[in-house]
């Protein structure tokens, strides 16, 4: 079998191993992993402890964290723990086999060089490895984070609106209308790149969008 390969995190995860494999995926256990997973499910206690440190060994892979029941607080706790999406234990197969193509699909359309540095002022990326540091300071950013930063630096100095951020960073923009999601994960950026007290890099220009740049770019005339 040569499908993507799953880490499975907790009971919940584990219970849709046969499910997932009738799928044509692979799966794996912490401890057994063969190779780098494409995609990680974690459900519980033992997920929510293992996220930082799957952040930290796994950069730029998808964590999905059981959210049981799906509510506005269950997602926002669910991002603020480090996740980058939510999956719903109490529901069928069928919306997880969704929830897993989705990510795996934006995942694979995200061809990187094996060997490329991005820069934006004190702003680093190795593309290869998956590193984004400020000033030499290490920034784990999750799977999504990490999508929207680079394409706003892929686009450095362009002003760039919501819709084309949602179809560049999520893939699809039609899960996502209607939300805040945008403002959401730059926020997120700002924090984590903003940690060490550095200077403001992303800029927002309102009714128009967010820039990635050294400095705030001119209002429209």
């Amino acid at each position: 079998m040569n499908g993507p390969l799953i880490l499975l995190v907790g009971p919940a995860a584990e219970a849709r191993a046969a499910r997932l494999e009738a799928s044509g995926y692979r799966i794996a256990q912490l401890g057994a992993l063969p190779e780098p997973p494409a995609l990680v499910l974690l459900c519980g206690s033992e997920g929510l402890a293992m996220l930082p440190t799957l952040r930290l060994t796994l950069p730029g892979v998808p964590l999905l964290l059981d959210i049981e029941t799906d509510s506005i607080e269950g997602r926002s706790s669910c991002l603020s723990a480090g996740a980058d999406d939510f999956w719903l234990s109490s529901a069928g197969s069928s919306d997880l086999l969704l929830r897993l193509s989705s990510h795996l699909r934006l995942r694979s359309h995200r061809p990187l060089p094996a060997s490329s540095q991005l820069q934006v002022a004190d702003l680093r990326v190795d593309t290869g490895r998956r590193e984004v540091s400020r000033a030499g300071r290490l920034i784990a950013l999750t799977a999504r984070e990490y999508q929207l930063l680079m394409v706003l630096m892929r686009h450095e100095g362009e002003v760039l609106g919501r819709d084309l951020l949602l179809r560049e960073a999520w893939g699809d923009p039609q899960q996502t209308a209607g939300s805040n999601v945008v403002e959401v994960y730059v926020r997120y950026l700002r924090q984590k790149l903003e940690e060490g007290g550095e200077r403001r890099l992303i800029h927002t220009l309102r009714g128009r969008g967010y820039c990635l740049c050294e400095r705030q770019p001119p209002a429209a005339p």
